[in-house]
């Protein structure tokens, strides 16, 4: 028996939350996790206060909120992830002759955890630690077309929510929904010159044993040079497959 109930309602919680594929009513979870309805009503309400849990109130639904999906990417954020992809990206690099790297969401932000230059080709900004609007990189983009719907709507309610960099890129949710559905349509993300003038990058998502995105992984090269961008594309989803069933994806 838990000493600590409430904390043990509240992870039971979690976990429902995070099996279902879709937000649900509160019935659902006072069903699933055997919770009186006031109980289950005053314990949403304080996760939705912690960013844990989002309330659709047009749908009457309730669902995993952007503090949920920290936490889930913190492990992806530590050394595991990035002894795990540290060779697979070094040798989607040898075999592209670009730069690549990982990142992974914070917030609206993607961090970039690990960097693998390649030889003779400048630095860029994507270093290790660095962060960037998610909206506007491949990396971000390839993560947030993998997430639920309702995940990105609580991420990006409404025009406030975007950032500029260098003048172009999505401004809107409507326009963020368009971007995501062609890259879903592609099965990879891309970006020319939103994050640097000049560089364009091709990103595909890492995802866990529950489908959910853990990190994007994308190389970056000149819109100078003449690239066959769906061999890039082919070779940046395979590394992504690669890591995902290292992941047990």
């Amino acid at each position: 028996m838990s000493q600590v109930p409430a904390a043990s309602r509240t992870l039971r919680v979690l976990r429902f939350l995070a099996s279902q594929p879709d937000p649900v009513p509160l019935d659902r979870i006072m069903r699933a996790c055997d919770l009186p309805r006031s109980t289950a009503y005053h314990l949403v309400n304080t996760m939705i206060d912690e960013g844990f849990v989002v309330h659709l109130a047009d749908e009457r639904r309730y669902g995993l909120g952007v503090a949920a999906f920290e936490v889930g990417t913190g492990y992806a954020r530590q050394e595991p992830l990035g002894r795990i992809a540290r060779r697979p990206l070094a040798a989607l690099v040898d075999q592209t002759g670009y730069g690549g790297h990982l990142a992974v969401l914070h917030g609206r932000d993607v961090l970039y955890v690990l960097e693998e230059r390649a030889p003779g080709r400048p630095p860029l900004v994507t270093d290790v630690g660095v962060r960037l609007p998610a909206h506007l990189t491949a990396s971000g983009r390839a993560i947030l077309m993998s997430l639920p719907a309702s995940q990105v709507r609580a991420l990006y309610p409404d025009r406030d929510s975007f950032v500029d960099r260098v003048g172009t890129g999505p401004t809107s949710p409507s326009a963020l929904r368009v971007l995501l559905s062609e890259a879903r349509q592609r099965g990879h993300a891309v970006e020319d010159g939103e994050v640097s003038a000049g560089l364009a990058s091709v990103a595909a998502p890492v995802l866990d044993h529950n489908q959910h995105p853990v990190a994007g992984v994308a190389v970056t090269f000149p819109l100078d040079e003449d690239v066959d961008r769906e061999r890039l594309a082919g070779a940046v989803r395979t590394t992504a497959q690669a890591l995902t069933r290292r992941l047990g994806g």
